[in-house]
């Protein structure tokens, strides 16, 4: 039974799993709708009647999805308005005229008057807030479709850093955000919990791709979250933080759901359930980096542009604790590999010759400073290989 929690501010009925849209369209890029597959519609159909038949009726996508939002505008004609809430997004850009356009066109494949969630996707950095944030700039242009009527409540989506995502909810001017948090990344702990105060409805990004993968966890991982499946033990985990709303399962099939919808069962427990799990998880990592490492690891690490070659540290040294105690490798892998070719969305570099003088430096107030050279060089022997892609380029 599907479970819902106030969406902050904004005052809808959050369902705890949303409909993620990034994973069932048939293009990434614009196409006509005679070249949308009949078999890859009726996929989506079938995805959006067995979502709503087990209330999951908050559907996302963006401008950056490719032909998702026309996909959607067909298949929603088959459902009441009323019966499901609609969130789209699109990034910013520095001419707000370009915006609009970008939001129009947005509109006009859902085929919808309004949308119940309108995102300013992914403010990732500071050149990107001040088009979003100056006067005359992005959200201004929002606020008039809001007043219009076109754009129920207004959010935004992004990848930058703690700091920075906390700059933007203490603005006052948002209702809800996407971001990034789960059991391998609480980083942005921080943020949530500044969100919380602002009474921001919390959408999580990825939980289950970029929350190590979890459709295809290693073994390891799996007998230490038995007898739950991984993804159900990180739903648990994401579901115990009362700052937390609804986490994205971004399906390509209708059975997609099935796992998170499992995992339900144990709602009312889940702090209780996901605990002997988690100690088990930290005896690993206490293992491979000792005892304090898990609480401290990420403390006085300067961000990624403010270390030579803009090596980040910080998600470098996340990624071989994972690597390590849990054997995410390929993941680790995968994500590794996607530093310094991804832009904004994927920021930083992966590890390249350094100064360590300048590193000890930079991360002097780490209370690991003096490891960490050696730990940077350990995870790019462990992780290097071929540059990755992000879904959006594959």
């Amino acid at each position: 039974m599907m479970r819902y929690r106030r969406f902050g501010k904004t005052e809808i009925p959050m369902p705890v799993i949303s409909c993620g849209g990034m994973r069932y369209q048939h293009k990434w890029e614009d196409i006509s709708w005679k070249d949308v597959p009949e078999s890859g519609q009726k996929n989506i159909e079938r995805i959006l009647a067995y979502a709503f038949e087990n209330g999951i009726n908050h559907i996302e996508t963006a401008r950056g999805y490719g032909s998702s939002e026309m996909q959607l505008g067909y298949a929603l004609k088959q459902f009441p308005r009323d019966s499901f809430v609609l969130q789209t997004k699109v990034s910013p850009e520095n001419d707000p005229k370009k915006f609009l356009k970008n939001f129009n066109k947005s509109i006009n494949y859902l085929q919808q008057d309004y949308v119940d969630l309108f995102s300013i996707h992914g403010i990732n950095n500071r050149e990107l807030m001040e088009y979003a944030m100056r006067p005359g700039g992005c959200l201004e242009a929002a606020r008039k479709l809001q007043e219009e009527g076109r754009i129920k409540h207004i959010g935004f989506s992004t990848h930058a850093t703690s700091a920075e995502i906390t700059e933007l909810i203490h603005s006052g001017e948002f209702e809800y955000l996407n971001l990034h948090w789960y059991f391998i990344n609480q980083l942005n702990t921080r943020a949530i919990k500044a969100a919380g105060n602002q009474d921001m409805g919390v959408f999580i990004i990825s939980p289950n791709d970029k929350g190590g993968r979890l459709y295809d966890p290693p073994q390891k991982l799996r007998d230490l979250c038995h007898p739950l499946n991984p993804m159900a033990f990180n739903d648990l985990f994401c579901w115990s933080n009362p700052n937390i709303h609804t986490l994205s399962c971004g399906a390509s099939c209708p059975e997609d759901f099935d796992t998170h919808l499992n995992a339900l069962d144990h709602y009312d427990r889940s702090m209780e359930i996901v605990s002997p799990i988690v100690e088990k998880i930290l005896r690993e990592v206490a293992v491979v980096a000792g005892p304090d490492w898990y609480e401290n690891w990420y403390k006085g690490i300067p961000e990624w542009d403010e270390i030579q070659h803009g090596i980040n540290v910080k998600d470098i040294l996340r990624l071989w604790t994972w690597a390590k105690a849990i054997d995410l490798v390929d993941f680790g892998n995968w994500r590794y590999n996607m530093l310094g070719d991804n832009g904004h969305w994927v920021p930083g570099h992966r590890v390249q010759d350094f100064d360590e003088n300048a590193l000890l430096k930079a991360g002097a107030n780490s209370p690991f400073a003096e490891k960490i050279p050696a730990l940077l060089r350990e995870a790019h022997n462990l992780l290097q290989g071929d540059k990755a892609k992000r879904l959006r380029q594959s």
